[in-house]
């Protein structure tokens, strides 16, 4: 079965589609009945070809980026030379949507529908006649979790076509660290320690984080970077809470496990549905620590569930983000147990072979 996977970027460009799309394909490989390619843009004007962990990968020349999308006129050229059993779109990415439906492909098409477009609302209007007839077009629609299929204006008019194929991590990075890293940590910063990881983007609410910490006694790491780093050191600074939040950069990812393992509560306090499940939930259930995230009617509160893996708050809320927080930094036996349904959770519902399973199973469906 040949399957292409197509979407903007691919390792090593690190973001949750990206890690998402890397592990599906690599995922994929392993089974010998696919045979699975990547066509995705390259930061370069050059097209590039190469081969990585079984998967074969085109990255079609960019000449710029705008709104946030690669603009390659590559893309178009690629997508015409490929025959395939199933297209394998990850939405959102208007440019590889437009080159596959102007491809005239035989194949059977599934999107994997990450999130609505949000923020760039004045082009969705130009797109969206294209978005309905991708939609109409799809054969299958995979989501990551059925409270997006019921709260997206877009995906609840083709409900019937939806799957839900949740994303997933690679437990066996999170299942063994050495406790040396893990003390490091703690000899780092004084505990005990909140913890966020991901991008500083407009999306993911950290400045109500930030605000909270004032009424909290702990302290607060911050591993990640994005646009929004200036602004939030500057609240930072403007509080006074330099001594208790600490930006610690692009945090390596062989670090990563130990970092999570060293905290004694994960937060996730995103603030818009462009947060549509929030992958770093997984990594530090996987980890053993309960986590905070707050209810946008997207995924967040399907992969953390209340009472079970963690605690859920409204979004926007610093005054609930620092009541949730402390009542778990003065629970030290809620967090335990919290942290331990995460680890199940994670383990049976998020791993990799799972959603890769689920994935062969639905383009078989499909194919047959």
């Amino acid at each position: 079965m040949k399957v292409l996977l197509v979407y903007k970027d691919y390792f090593p460009v690190l973001g949750g589609i990206e890690n998402h799309l890397r592990l599906l394909a690599t995922g994929l490989a392993t089974h010998k009945e696919m045979k699975v390619e990547v066509l995705v843009t390259d930061p370069g004007r050059r097209t590039q070809r190469l081969s990585m962990d079984g998967v074969s990968i085109t990255k079609a020349g960019r000449w710029l980026t705008a709104a946030s999308a690669p603009i390659s006129t590559s893309l178009f050229l690629e997508m015409r030379r490929r025959q395939a059993d199933i297209y394998h779109l990850h939405f959102p990415y208007p440019i590889g949507e437009m080159a596959y439906l102007l491809a005239g492909a035989k194949g059977k098409l599934v999107i994997t529908y990450h999130s609505d477009i949000i923020r760039q609302r004045r082009l969705l209007l130009l797109y969206r006649p294209f978005l309905w007839r991708l939609l109409g077009r799809a054969d299958r629609i995979i989501v990551q979790s059925p409270n997006y299929v019921a709260s997206s204006p877009y995906l609840r008019r083709v409900a019937k076509k939806c799957t839900v194929i949740p994303s997933a991590v690679d437990m066996r990075r999170f299942e063994a660290t050495e406790g040396a890293a893990v003390a490091a940590w703690r000899r780092r910063f004084p505990p005990p320690l909140v913890l966020f990881v991901g991008r500083f983007r407009y999306y993911k609410g950290l400045q109500y984080l930030i605000q909270a910490m004032k009424k909290i006694k702990a302290t607060l790491l911050l591993s990640g970077s994005g646009p929004l780093e200036s602004q939030l050191r500057h609240q930072v600074a403007a509080l006074a809470l330099e001594d208790r939040i600490f930006f610690l950069g692009e945090v390596p990812d062989g670090e990563l496990p130990s970092l999570y393992q060293a905290a004694d509560i994960f937060v996730l306090p995103a603030c818009e549905r462009s947060e549509a499940f929030g992958l770093t939930q997984v990594e530090a259930m996987a980890s053993g620590v309960p986590v905070i995230c707050t209810e946008l009617g997207t995924g967040t509160s399907y992969v953390n569930i209340h009472g079970e893996t963690g605690l859920v708050v409204p979004p926007r809320d610093p005054e609930a983000l620092a009541q949730a927080i402390n009542t778990l930094l003065d629970n030290p036996g809620l967090r335990q147990q919290l942290g331990g349904g995460g680890r199940e959770r994670a383990a049976r519902e998020f791993g990799v072979e799972t959603m890769v399973q689920r994935t062969i199973q639905l383009y078989q469906e499909l194919v047959s």
